[in-house]
């Protein structure tokens, strides 16, 4: 049923959910394998669709770790309240920083990314960015995956470390940027 909803939603706007397909759950484990989940305390994911990276956060953080999931659209958002009544959700990933105040969370250790960029005006892409640095602790992780390398000179504006891989299991295959602040 996930499969259906995102293509659907694909089908319906294409440029806000960016794919075909959600994530494989390959590329969720290459992008969460190398993190330090046992020192994390707080950490949001933004872009969450129909939670495949949700779901590998999920088994991976502690239990005490505060998560928030970031999804603007409603029929996926509303799907994955009901799956993890436990985490905290809102829609726009852009009010990041406000959003965090609001709901009394302080910077996050760790900020995990399925939004599509490439399909972003440029105002939004860097709001978007800053926020998310805004928004993590001085030795904060941004992980995030694309389809290209476009986000690479953006993100070396704002974060110390930016590195990059390219991996294959997945459709389409991914690039995967991990970034410290």
């Amino acid at each position: 049923m996930d499969r259906i909803l995102f293509l659907r939603k694909f089908i319906e706007e294409p440029k806000k959910i960016g794919s075909l397909t959600p994530s494989s759950s390959f590329l969720a484990d290459k992008m969460l394998r190398d993190l330090p989940w046992e020192n994390f305390s707080y950490a949001a994911e933004l872009g969450a669709g129909t939670g495949t990276i949700t779901k590998k956060i999920i088994e991976r953080k502690p239990n005490d770790c505060k998560f928030l999931v970031v999804e603007q659209d409603y029929s996926m958002r509303h799907l994955l309240e009901e799956k993890y009544p436990d985490v905290v959700f809102d829609s726009f990933a852009e009010n990041l920083s406000r959003t965090l105040q609001r709901i009394n969370f302080p910077l996050l250790d760790c900020v995990v990314s399925g939004l599509p960029f490439a399909n972003m005006e440029e105002d939004l892409r860097r709001r978007i960015i800053e926020n998310v640095c805004d928004s993590l602790k001085h030795d904060g992780v941004f992980v995030m995956f694309q389809y290209s390398l476009q986000m690479n000179s953006l993100l070396k504006k704002y974060f110390s470390s930016v590195k990059t891989d390219f991996f294959l299991l997945n459709f389409p295959p991914a690039f995967v940027y991990f970034c410290k602040k």
